[in-house]
């Protein structure tokens, strides 16, 4: 996927393209999408309703799937005028926004681990991406050939892990989380078999068809866009492991524990380094049109984007949030400050 950002500030509102009577318009902004951005989203809505005259924006957790075709749906009142986003947007998605006449402006905010964790009391484990292919994926590879995942317990798997049930907790396929953890987890643990690296170069397709199968018979529980949910039920059942993203543990550190993986923990350093294997950025998407008729959207991006906010001491970092460097950063600020839209 390809975009890239048009430079200078372009008119705000599509030709042809109207919102409600200003009477009619709401004054709160209305922010949908990632379970993962919520939280950041929502601490920027907070301190900007606190230190502007502005209302405090409402954010919902709608999963980044969700978030995207609420707001890729049109322009007016009745959608929403921020999409929060654990991954960046898909092709089919810009599409759909296109169609419907919204043109946006991307924001990149930082980065994100995504981990693999279970209780406190539960044991400590110590994961590969060919492991964790071979624990989740619904056909793996045995004997050279493609058989429905015959792995019950983890050390099935292998006997240096520990003796108990496979049961994992992980977000639904509307989720960027689920999104992000196929494309870097199970793909990089497909590859680790020949002949499914092998099968990656031949028919793309086939491969991410089996990379991105997560299994069905029960040893993969789709928990919902609630990660604090998911830490609730890791805490009550120690045996259990659960998928979500970086701040929801470094928020929880005295309930859940993460998996290194490869080797590498999953740690603020070790994400923002590039080291651990399984992260991602995140965004969030503007839609254009609205700027100036539901009050604030500029100044909320601009709070977002502030060094007190995101920067390498803001107070987005106390809740999780991995920084962009300071060169990405100013980057970013510019073309969020100019509501760059984003174009193919």
């Amino acid at each position: 996927m390809k975009f890239k950002i048009l430079s200078g500030i372009a008119a705000i509102a599509m030709a042809g393209t109207a919102l409600a009577s200003p009477a009619l318009a709401r004054d709160q902004i209305r922010i949908v999408g990632s379970s993962t951005v919520f939280p950041f989203s929502t601490a920027v809505a907070e301190q900007f309703g606190r230190s502007t005259s502005f209302a405090t924006p409402v954010v919902e957790s709608t999963g980044t799937g969700g978030g995207l075709k609420l707001f890729c749906a049109g322009v007016g009142v009745e959608h929403p005028d921020i999409t929060n986003a654990s991954r960046r947007i898909k092709d089919s998605e810009f599409k759909t926004c296109t169609q419907n006449g919204v043109s946006i402006t991307e924001v990149k905010i930082g980065y994100d681990g995504i981990v693999l964790a279970n209780a406190v009391s539960g044991p400590d484990l110590k994961l590969t991406t060919r492991q964790i292919f071979l624990a989740l994926a619904k056909m793996v590879p045995v004997d050279g050939k493609l058989v429905d995942n015959p792995y019950k317990k983890w050390s099935d798997i292998d006997p240096a892990l520990p003796d108990e049930a496979i049961e994992v907790l992980g977000p639904p396929p509307t989720s960027g989380t689920r999104d992000a953890f196929v494309e870097l987890a199970m793909e990089a643990g497909a590859e680790e078999f020949a002949e499914l690296k092998a099968l990656s170069k031949e028919d793309g397709k086939k491969f991410k068809a089996i990379a991105h199968g997560i299994r069905e018979d029960g040893a993969f529980v789709e928990a919902g866009e609630n990660d604090n949910l998911i830490v609730q039920k890791l805490e009550a059942n120690p045996h259990a492991v659960g998928i979500f993203g970086f701040s929801f543990l470094d928020q929880n550190g005295d309930k859940v524990k993460g998996a290194t993986i490869g080797g590498i923990a999953p740690e603020f350093e070790n994400i923002a380094a590039g080291d651990y294997a399984i992260s991602r950025s995140l965004y969030f998407y503007v839609k254009r049109a609205h700027i100036g008729t539901i009050p604030g959207i500029k100044e909320f991006v601009t709070e977002f984007t502030s060094e007190r906010a995101w920067g390498d001491d803001g107070y987005l970092v106390d809740k999780g949030l991995i920084p962009l460097t300071r060169q990405e950063r100013d980057e970013v600020a510019k073309s969020a400050g100019e509501l760059a839209p984003l174009s193919m």
